[in-house]
This record gives C-alpha cells, sequence and structure tokens, in this order.
C-alpha cells in the first residue's frame, strides 16, 4: 500500500498559482518529473505509488496512459502561462515509477514530445528513464535514444540470486552486462541501482553485488540502504518472524564497504547515496531537488513544487484520468512552503551534498552548534572554516557524517 498523501489546503480546480512564484524564479532551474504507475509485478518492499493490471481492474488503461498525462502536460503548460512563467525550457525529465519501459517506447517518447512541445527543452537537457533489466531490450534503448532520451538507470539492486527473491525482483542478474552494454550502445548514459540490508544479505553478498556493478564500467552508480515502510508485503514478513532486519552496524558496514569500492573504482559520492565519476555523470535531475529547484510532477500522486508552492496528486490512475477528462486540475491538495519549513527542508536536503551547505546560510544558533559536530566527527573542520576544496565555509559532512546524517539535520534544525 503506497503512503498516503499528505494533508494540505484545498488546490484550486484550474490548478492556477499564486503570483509570488514569479519571484527569483530566473535563478530555479526548472524540470518535469513523469510517473508511470504500472509493474508486472509488486514488489514486496516497494510502497510507492505503482500497480500491476490485477490491481488495477478496469477503467485505468495503460494504452491511454500517454495521453492522460499528456493532458497534465498542457494544464501544466496553461498555469505557468498564466502565473508569469511561460518562457523557462526544461533543463531535466525524469520517467519514473512504477517500471516506466512496461511501457512501448513510443508511448515514453511521445511523452516527452509533448513536454518539448509544452514548454522546450534547454540545450544539453538531461533526460532519464528507469527500467527494470528484463524490461528493455536493445531495439527499445535504441528507440528511446532517438526519440530524445539521455539516460538510463537500471534497477539492478543485488547481483545474488537469493537477495533478489526475497526482494521479488523478476530479472536475471547475469543480464545486466547486457543491458548495459545495449544502453550504450543506443548511446544512452547508464546508472544502476543497488539495494543494501535486504533481510538474509551477507556482507560477502553486498560486494558481490558492489564488483558485479562496478565490472560493468558505469559512471553512476546508487546505493540505497533497505526501508521497511508500513504497510508492504515486506513488513507484514517481518511482523510475522519470516524475515530479520539487519543490524544498524551491519548497514553501516555495508555502506562503509560501498564507499570504499566505488571510491577505488573512480567514482565519488555526491550526495549521501548516490556516487559518479565526475560532476557531469550526476544525476542533474535529483540535484535539481536537492537543491529546492522548480519542478512540475505529472501523473498519480506525483508531487510538484514551483516557486515556494508544492501541490500533489490524486492517487489512483482512475481518479487521476477522470479528473484531467473533465478538465480539471488532478491536484488533491496544496500548501505554500512558510519560511521556517523552507529553512529546515534547506538544511536537510543540502546537509547531504558533497558541495555541502554555506555556514551563512545557517541560523545564529545553529551556526553555534557546528563546532561540536566538528569535535564529533561529523562534520569536516577544514571546510567549517573555509579550508576546503569548494570556497567558503560550509557543512560538508565527513563519512561518519554520512552515516549519522539524521543527526547532523536534528542538531542544525530550529
Amino acid at each position: 500500500m503506497s503512503p498516503a498523501l499528505p494533508d494540505g489546503d484545498a488546490a484550486p480546480a484550474d490548478g492556477a498559482l499564486p503570483g509570488s512564484v514569479r519571484d527569483g524564479a530566473g535563478d530555479r532551474a526548472f524540470g518535469v518529473y513523469l510517473h508511470v504507475p504500472f509493474c508486472t509485478v509488486r514488489c514486496g518492499y516497494c510502497d510507492f505509488n505503482t500497480y500491476t493490471a490485477t490491481e488495477l481492474g478496469g477503467g485505468a488503461s495503460q494504452v491511454a496512459y500517454a495521453d492522460t498525462a499528456l493532458a497534465e502536460v498542457a494544464l501544466g503548460a496553461r498555469v505557468l502561462r498564466d502565473a508569469g512563467l511561460p518562457g523557462r525550457p526544461v533543463s531535466t525529465v525524469f520517467v519514473g515509477g512504477g517500471t516506466p519501459t512496461v511501457l512501448p517506447p513510443g508511448d515514453l517518447v511521445r511523452m516527452l514530445d509533448g513536454v518539448r512541445d509544452a514548454w522546450g527543452l534547454a540545450d544539453g537537457a538531461e533526460v532519464t528513464t528507469e527500467a527494470n533489466p528484463d524490461s528493455v531490450t536493445p531495439e527499445s534503448l535504441a528507440a528511446l535514444a532517438r526519440g530524445g532520451f539521455t539516460r538510463v538507470s537500471f534497477g539492478m539492486q543485488s547481483a545474488v540470486p537469493h537477495v533478489l527473491a526475497t526482494l521479488d525482483r523478476t530479472h536475471d542478474p547475469r543480464r545486466i552486462p547486457d543491458v548495459v552494454r545495449w544502453a550504450r550502445d543506443a548511446g544512452l548514459v547508464v546508472s544502476l541501482d543497488l539495494i543494501y540490508g535486504t533481510p538474509g544479505e551477507s556482507l560477502d553478498d553486498w560486494r558481490a553485488s558492489l564488483e558485479a556493478a562496478l565490472a560493468t564500467g558505469v559512471d553512476h552508480v546508487s546505493a540505497y540502504a533497505l526501508v521497511v515502510e508500513p504497510g508492504t508485503r515486506m513488513a507484514v514478513q517481518v511482523r510475522r518472524g519470516e524475515l530479520a532486519l539487519p543490524e544498524e552496524d551491519d548497514q553501516a558496514a555495508k555502506y562503509e564497504l560501498a564507499d570504499d569500492l566505488l571510491t577505488e573504482a573512480g567514482l565519488h559520492w555526491y550526495e549521501v547515496s548516490n556516487w559518479a565519476r565526475t560532476p557531469a555523470d550526476a544525476c542533474r535531475h535529483n540535484l535539481a531537488y536537492w537543491r529546492n529547484d522548480d519542478w512540475w510532477g505529472v501523473g498519480p500522486g506525483a508531487h510538484s513544487h514551483v516557486g515556494g508552492v508544492r501541490w500533489w496528486n490524486v492517487k489512483h490512475p482512475r481518479a487521476y484520468a477522470a479528473r484531467l477528462a473533465e478538465g480539471v486540475s488532478p491536484a488533491a491538495g496544496r500548501e505554500t512552503i512558510e519560511h521556517e519549513s523552507a529553512q529546515l527542508e534547506r538544511v536537510m536536503l543540502g546537509v547531504r551534498l558533497s558541495e555541502g551547505l554555506p555556514l551563512d546560510s545557517l541560523s545564529a544558533r545553529a551556526r553555534s552548534a557546528v563546532g561540536s559536530l566538528v569535535a564529533d566527527g561529523l562534520v569536516d573542520g577544514r571546510a567549517a572554516l573555509g579550508r576546503g576544496d569548494v570556497p567558503g565555509a560550509r557543512v560538508l559532512l565527513t563519512r561518519r557524517g554520512r552515516l549519522l546524517a539524521d543527526a547532523v539535520v536534528r542538531t542544525l534544525a530550529d
């Protein structure tokens, strides 16, 4: 079961935004997220807003989905034009899910074309789709590249069959080198997503997964600790004692191993859970989230943020499609982010980046706490004094600080 939508104010039926969203818009990048809520199989750990064909039943057709999403793209173009923000080309597009590549490549390209027609794409725009290794072919990847996609992020998760089985992943891990090669042959940049801390995964299992990912030569790897969310099938298995979660020390050891192996291979962390070979290989779309830029989220349950206004769509694909068919915004609710909340989010997100958080962006009380974080080995002392590689005094996490990033945020938050 996907998490409940946030509480918030009622969203206007026409989706109209206040004039305040124009303030500082020229300093913010603009991206588009396209949510594809379909999966062939729903993984036991997943709490994303996704559905299999049997869960959806009638009335929410995958065949019609691209046209439904394009209706929201058209609405978004109209809303931003009416708000006085018509002229910003899209810097990044990210198609996520779900498994976007359960849709035909032509549908994904049509959705991208709709974004291009509505807003325009900036020169050198990054266009990513997520994919499962068993949901692509050489031909489908080539079609995506011809249609304007520049990047693919494969959900590898693990190279170990028993770990994949616990996660309900359906692909053969031996397929990973093939899909990476197919994508590169098509001219796409490739990222691999890994998960560590699956019940029953040993440190040697995790090492094998890291080594298998690195053997493909990819330039970007994401490694996320498994979080068992309430309401998922895995949470039920844990509650019944069918699966045992790893200890915190196990999770920390696996993170440190990932950082060691990825760094030795020439990939460097740029966000707590992400490593890239060069700054140009970092995921620019995700960086826009962490830097609190603007984005329009298209699709059921998708979230958007423009100029300090955040809103979220109704969750179910049938309700989403019905609203758009009626010419009504699919937004279920929204909020205007007040100064205190904006500051907290700036700390929560900015502190996770390898560029660090400018010390002068913190309150006086938070600045006074930085010394204790340095003494505890959580924050780099040279960076805090302005002697690091990035100009200016900054809060930059040490590796120990990355493991305890939430504690750092609590210390710095007002």
